[in-house]
């Protein structure tokens, strides 16, 4: 029986990477000279601090972030903005919390759209991911095909191909 796993992940050292970057940027950029912009990454709760003096500051560093992000290869989906806030001072403040894994009621949505499909194939939710089965690999490769051309919330990737 052939099979597949639905992940959702992303490398923390090229977040890392982007971060870093992205510091660099907002040193060396113009609107930003003299602020007190930054950016700090927290590996352990796997979220992103921005800060800056303003709200057109806090957007110009959010866009120099979002660009670096890119640049590494990882999903915009990762990156899950909460509401900006007040910090010391003038200062505004906006997490960033990095997702990962597919949450319990969005893996049953995925389920659904793959059961929908009416092909011969089983799915099932284990953990944080959905592992799909068949007997044809043509079959399971109708099923990656399907998903990658669907708009989902969060970004995917299929590992663990066995035929």
């Amino acid at each position: 029986m052939a099979s597949f796993d639905i992940v959702s992940k992303f490398d923390m050292q090229e977040v890392d990477n982007s971060v870093n970057i992205a510091t660099r940027d907002i040193v060396n950029r113009y609107d930003l000279k003299g602020s007190s912009s930054r950016i700090e990454l927290n590996k352990n709760e796997k979220c992103i601090v921005l800060e800056a003096d303003n709200e057109f500051q806090l957007n110009a560093v959010k866009d120099i972030l979002e660009k670096r992000v890119i640049n590494r290869k990882i999903s915009l989906k990762v990156l899950n903005y909460a509401n900006p806030e007040k910090a010391a001072g003038m200062m505004v403040r906006q997490k960033v919390l990095l997702r990962e894994g597919i949450a319990k009621d969005y893996a049953k949505k995925i389920n659904k759209m793959i059961k929908n499909l009416k092909l011969k194939v089983q799915s099932q939710i284990q953990d944080q991911q959905i592992r799909v089965s068949g007997k044809k690999i043509d079959e399971l490769q109708k099923v990656i095909q399907y998903l990658k051309e669907e708009k989902l919330e969060i970004p995917i990737q299929f590992i663990n191909m066995k035929g």
